[in-house]
């Protein structure tokens, strides 16, 4: 009986000395509060009663939300809210000894941590100005970053990732930054009226310069045509009257028959089109010698039967 019973409790503290370990975890063993070695996940066994297992550490990914405040250079409130993403450097002995021993425990590891990336963010913000801050974010972080992986590898965990996800003020800055935002718009937005406006204007006046232009030319094509137009008349008419003024001349006819038969023409001309106009004319005997003396004057028939002016 007394056999079994030893048997038993040597079953037991054997049995007592099988270890598992789970997935994305190790443990740390001690033995007379020593450092020992490491147990990684899966079965594992150490001896029982000597081997103590100190700590279990989490090799995975972690991640911890952070709420805090900040000073600008020109003495504004921030508003910071953060995600912190870290873990362990890697599973290798030393590594994972820093992390075990480093921190009396977990919580104190978490204080060190948090006012670590405060301290770092705080740092950064109290060089610049206000204004500044809501466009600095990726600065900050990498700032952050820099500043804190070398203190934070030396215990043996590394920062994955911090995203500033929220950034605020005093409700009388966010008010007065409203406001200059709403300033600069309507600035841009008169800005933007007034070219608009000029261009406008300028498009009219170029147009108007067009049409002026066009009109121009038009009126100097027509008064070009209407020059040649009267030319081609004078010439018609020279050709008709040098070709009467041979034929009266081979009919042995006095010339002055010729401008006599004009100047009726133009009379009875008169006549038909007038509109009022008031013309005077001298009907006398005198009167229309004189007419057809300055006329036949005007219009003296060269030997070669072409008119000269």
């Amino acid at each position: 009986m007394t056999s079994l019973i030893i048997l038993g409790v040597l079953v037991a503290i054997i049995l007592s000395g099988l270890v598992t370990v789970q997935q994305g975890t190790v443990s740390v063993l001690t033995m007379f509060g020593k450092y020992r070695r490491i147990l990684y996940p899966g079965l594992n066994f150490r001896i029982p009663l000597l081997e103590v297992i100190f700590k279990k550490i989490s090799i995975q990914n972690r991640s911890i939300e952070l709420d805090f405040q900040a000073i600008t250079q020109d003495q504004a409130n921030v508003y910071f809210k953060a995600m912190l993403l870290y873990s362990v450097i890697d599973s290798k002995e030393d590594t994972l000894k820093n992390v075990a021993f480093k921190f009396v425990n977990e919580r104190d590891f978490m204080t060190a941590l948090v006012r670590t990336i405060e301290g770092g963010v705080r740092g950064f913000v109290a060089t610049k100005k206000q204004a500044e801050i809501l466009s600095l974010r990726k600065e900050i972080v990498e700032y952050v970053k820099e500043g804190i992986d070398a203190v934070v590898e030396t215990w043996g965990y590394h920062l994955l990732d911090l995203q500033l996800n929220d950034i605020t003020f005093d409700d009388a800055i966010s008010k007065s930054m409203a406001q200059v935002v709403a300033s600069s718009n309507l600035k841009a937005a008169a800005e933007n009226e007034g070219q608009a406006l000029l261009i406008t204007k300028t498009k009219a006046a170029e147009a108007d310069g067009n049409a002026i232009r066009i009109a121009a030319e038009a009126e100097r094509t027509a008064a070009q045509l209407r020059g040649q137009g009267v030319a081609l008349f004078r010439q018609e008419v020279a050709k008709g009257m040098s070709e009467a003024a041979k034929e009266m001349k081979v009919a042995d006819l006095d010339a002055s028959f010729l401008l006599f038969s004009m100047w009726t023409e133009s009379i009875k001309n008169f006549a038909e089109n007038g509109k009022g106009n008031v013309i005077f004319l001298d009907g006398s005997t005198d009167g229309m010698q004189d007419t057809l003396k300055h006329m036949m004057a005007l219009n003296k028939i060269q030997n070669d039967g072409t008119l000269k002016d």
